[in-house]
């Protein structure tokens, strides 16, 4: 089931071992399901409970541990072999004896002769709670435990051929996506029919492949909560007027591709044909700037500076390096387009720019994913940069 070629795997561990080395860690445990994937393929619903792969120094293999009744979710996934797959019982599930599934991964640990080595791990993860750090410093009291929350991530960031290949086809279905929500939009149509058509369209695919849940729902605030980024849908209909934002992702083999727009049921005004077309305006000012060398500070200065020429501000950051990801974010949480990211853009770097403007009244945004080239930036979706009237 594995997306790539074993030789792909191998060389992210490569890779993950050097910068361990360079940051001083002999043991990674790595609970963030994306990071869990990268270095060993594992993919499955299970992130809910503590799960997690160890990469060590002194193994030539991560090693994949998880719930019991994933064991078999994880031979099916995972590239690594079947003595490098190990599981805990089930009463260490949110155990009312007191039990922790840490407590089988400190055990694992020791087993394997790591129980006294430097030990990275993630400690702002989503997954990574603070009962589990507490659990593996009391049964492992001979490590060292080091915060190694983006070691991984800054691995992920440059993605090889293989990766932005299925970031290329999770485009495709952004634009499918996009195009069915904006088409189902109408006065009197609520909101959740149009949220289903989008999800139909997501998953559904082509007729070559289909699609994956994404990392974030689609987001869809509508209205005057258009100057509100983050809301989703309800069951409440469009009105005439109403100005709607679509933020969406295919996802393919985990590996996203987002996309915004925004439209109007009716005719937009002429403030928010402006907003839009200063969107577009620093967009591509900002894209025309990506290249390898540069700075991400200085593709947020190119954004702003455009902006500022029609008198509007904006503090919030433009984008963030994504690709590989699982809920909550598709966010890789390691580059920014924003003042003082000194982070240098190499080739194969991929962002979401989206430097969406947000007032009380409205908001617009308008993104793209773009891709790092030899010589610039592409975005990987084709779809027009415009404020759509419906």
């Amino acid at each position: 089931m594995n997306p790539f070629e074993r030789s792909e795997y191998e060389r992210r561990v490569e890779v993950t071992k050097e910068r361990m080395r360079e940051e001083g860690v002999e043991t990674l445990f790595l609970s963030d399901p994306a990071n869990m994937n990268y270095l060993a393929g594992y993919d499955g619903w299970s992130f809910y409970v503590h799960q997690g792969v160890i990469v060590s120094l002194e193994l030539d293999q991560p090693v994949w541990i998880g719930r019991e009744m994933d064991r078999n979710g994880a031979r099916a996934t995972v590239w690594i072999d079947e003595e490098n797959v190990h599981s805990y019982s089930d009463d260490h599930v949110h155990s009312p004896v007191g039990k922790h599934p840490m407590d089988a991964v400190a055990t694992l640990l020791s087993d394997l002769g790591l129980d006294a080595t430097t030990i990275g791990v993630e400690m702002d993860a989503s997954y990574y709670t603070a009962r589990s750090h507490e659990r593996l410093r009391e049964h492992l009291p001979n490590a060292t435990f080091t915060d190694a929350t983006l070691l991984v991530g800054w691995v992920r960031i440059v993605k090889s051929e293989a990766e932005l290949a299925l970031m290329e086809q999770a485009a495709e279905l952004s634009e499918r996506a996009m195009r069915a929500g904006i088409e189902a939009i109408g006065a009197g149509v609520p909101e959740s029919e149009v949220a289903a058509e989008i999800y139909h369209t997501l998953i559904a695919g082509t007729d070559e492949f289909g699609g994956d849940y994404p990392s974030i729902v689609p987001l869809m605030p509508s209205g005057e909560h258009t100057g509100t980024p983050h809301l989703t849908w309800s069951d409440e209909p469009f009105s005439e007027g109403d100005p709607v934002i679509i933020e969406l992702s295919g996802c393919r083999h985990r590996y996203h591709s987002p996309l915004a727009r925004t439209a109007v049921i009716g005719e937009p005004g002429e403030e928010m044909r402006h907003v839009a077309d200063v969107v577009v305006e620093g967009l591509e000012a900002a894209i025309g700037e990506a290249k390898p060398g540069v700075t991400c500070e200085a593709v947020e200065r190119a954004w702003r500076e455009t902006i500022a020429e029609h008198g509007i501000e904006k503090e919030s950051r433009i984008g963030y390096s994504m690709g590989l990801g699982y809920p909550p974010d598709w966010g890789e949480h390691t580059a920014s387009l924003r003042p003082q990211d000194e982070t240098v853009l190499e080739e194969n770097m991929t962002f979401h720019v989206i430097p969406g403007i947000w007032f009380d009244e409205f908001g617009v945004e308008i993104s793209e994913t773009i891709r790092v080239t030899e010589t610039g930036a592409e975005a990987l979706a084709s779809f027009p940069r415009e404020l759509f009237s419906v």
